[in-house]
């Protein structure tokens, strides 16, 4: 019969819970504030724009062991297009160029905006493209010394770039190859054309 004494054990299996109950809550509570954060982590350690950096750094060094390469002369940076069809790019190959930009604009190049320019060869929303028989016209009309150019491909795993630095009469002054991975940040770049 129940004389209104609780049984030890009970009280005991009560008290375990209330403590399995309370810690389960603060580690939930502790989760939940970390979370906001998570976002920022992963693009802090993401390898993209290192990698894109890097890239204009080999380019401009494999530039210099040829003709001088000045740094007070301008670049004009077109964005990068798939190679199977040359007068296509995306998010991924303007983005990359848009990085390559300010990565030379770092190094103390005079990098001309192609965006505010209403003369180069514009595709919306493709972005900057340049054929070769323009390059020649189109570094005349800004002065400038040269133009870094390139395009990629994709692969099962993996997205190959090729960028060139190009001089005034079509000479290939420098050049580097590269891979990104193909990951779900990358394939949505190539998706949205």
């Amino acid at each position: 019969m129940n004389s209104g004494k609780m049984n030890p054990e009970r009280m005991k299996a009560g008290k375990m819970s209330k403590y399995t109950l309370l810690i389960a809550c603060v580690l939930t509570l502790g989760a939940a504030g970390c979370a906001g954060d998570y976002p920022y982590r992963d693009a802090r350690k993401d390898l993209f724009i290192p990698t894109n950096y890097k890239a204009a750094d080999a380019l401009i060094a494999s530039a210099k062991s040829l003709p001088k390469v000045p740094n007070d002369a301008p670049i004009l940076v077109a964005a990068l297009v798939n190679i199977d069809t040359l007068n296509q790019s995306s998010s991924l190959g303007r983005i990359i160029s848009e990085q390559i930009q300010a990565r030379l604009s770092q190094m103390n190049y005079t990098v001309v905006e192609l965006k505010l320019r209403g003369e180069v060869f514009t595709r919306k929303p493709q972005g900057e493209l340049m054929l070769s028989r323009e390059i020649s016209e189109i570094t005349a009309a800004h002065n400038a010394q040269s133009v870094v150019v390139g395009t990629y491909a994709v692969g099962s795993q993996f997205i190959y770039v090729n960028l060139k630095v190009v001089g005034n009469e079509n000479l290939v002054l420098g050049a580097y190859d590269y891979t990104l991975p193909k990951t779900a940040n990358t394939k949505a770049l190539l998706n949205d054309q």
